[in-house]
């Protein structure tokens, strides 16, 4: 029998399951997967209530649906679990790990959401780390796209022993997987809390940055009889005014010099003439890259000024080196990378 107008009010899940039919009937596709499975099933038990809704009954519905829609002004997640997927990506990690940890379908039992989030090189690292029949189930519980992201990151043999492994995990107890996944979000779902944002070689060469030329050098050479792969690295950090010729890409000191002021730049220009090779080259390539009035303007400055004392000279070459470093910070810019370009030479 048909369900019509003036059949006993139809509850707010029966309508529910009405618009779902609707919309399936018209060939759309809805995510209910993402809803909690007592909702599914009890969509499911609606669904199977129905049998022949008339015309009338179906344009209701669908009309107070519609007026529905367009009373909403925003779509917030609704509970705590979905607030916490919502904002983990904005907080800090630290804080990140410790509320998913409380997430409701943690504390149920399911940890593997928390596993499936983590970076793609801490997944790699569980396949390295665990034995091959759990790096299998953790595999086997990643989004398909993921898990052969860190297939990819996982060394050749073991990654073969992995996938055989996975043909055998087809009886494992849904307890056993549980588990599991318990321990690997226990293990490796919480980061170690840092003291520090930046790595080590970052501070370091901002530190030298502004350091004077000798202190610079001498701290370098230290470091260099001491470790010379992390000297070697804090070198690469640095940026200090004979990195221009070398690191600045032409058309970009331009936009570059366009914060230093006037005077500032011309004794820059007029000191690094005078110095060595690499201060000459660092000041040829600002002014063969400026307009050929500017760059003759800052010559005859240059010339004009004569010698300068050095730490005039340190603190206006300092100004010109902040100036690209802001640019760089604020993403205007790239550095070139002179180990990158050897390579490809």
């Amino acid at each position: 029998m048909s369900q019509r107008p003036d059949s006993p009010a139809l509850s707010r899940r029966r309508k529910a399951a009405i618009v779902v039919q609707m919309m399936i009937a018209d060939g759309g596709s809805l995510p209910l997967a993402s809803l909690p499975e007592f909702l599914q099933e009890a969509l499911t038990s609606e669904l199977a209530g129905l049998r022949l809704l008339d015309r009338s009954t179906m344009a209701a519905v669908a009309e107070e649906f519609a007026a529905e829609l367009d009373a909403v002004g925003m779509s917030a997640p609704g509970s705590r679990d979905d607030a916490i997927t919502a904002l983990a990506g904005h907080l800090s990690p630290a804080l990140a790990a410790r509320l998913k940890a409380q997430m409701t379908s943690v504390r149920n039992g399911d940890h593997w959401p928390v596993v499936a989030e983590l970076p793609t090189a801490r997944l790699a690292r569980i396949m390295q780390s665990e034995s091959i029949e759990i790096g299998a189930v953790a595999l086997a519980k990643l989004p398909v796209a993921k898990a052969a992201e860190v297939l990819a990151q996982t060394p050749g043999d073991r990654a073969r022993r992995i996938t055989y492994a996975m043909s055998q995990t087809a009886d494992v107890a849904p307890d056993v997987v549980r588990r599991i996944g318990r321990a690997l979000a226990q293990d490796y779902g919480r980061s170690a809390p840092v003291a520090f944002e930046k790595a080590p070689v970052q501070r370091l060469g901002a530190i030298l940055n502004s350091a004077t030329t000798d202190t610079r050098e001498d701290m370098l050479a230290g470091l260099g009889d001491k470790d010379p792969v992390f000297a070697s690295n804090v070198r690469k950090a640095i940026f200090t005014f004979k990195d221009i010729a070398t690191r600045v890409k032409p058309a970009d000191i331009a936009n570059c010099i366009r914060a230093v002021e006037a005077p500032v730049l011309s004794t820059a220009i007029a000191a690094a003439l005078a110095g060595d090779a690499a201060l000459v080259a660092a000041a040829e390539h600002i002014l063969d890259n400026l307009s050929q009035r500017m760059a003759t303007q800052l010559r005859e400055e240059a010339g004009e000024r004569g010698a300068v004392k050095r730490p005039e000279a340190e603190a206006a070459m300092a100004a010109v080196t902040t100036a690209v470093r802001d640019m760089v910070d604020a993403g205007v810019i790239t550095l070139r990378d002179p180990d990158a370009e050897e390579q490809e030479g």
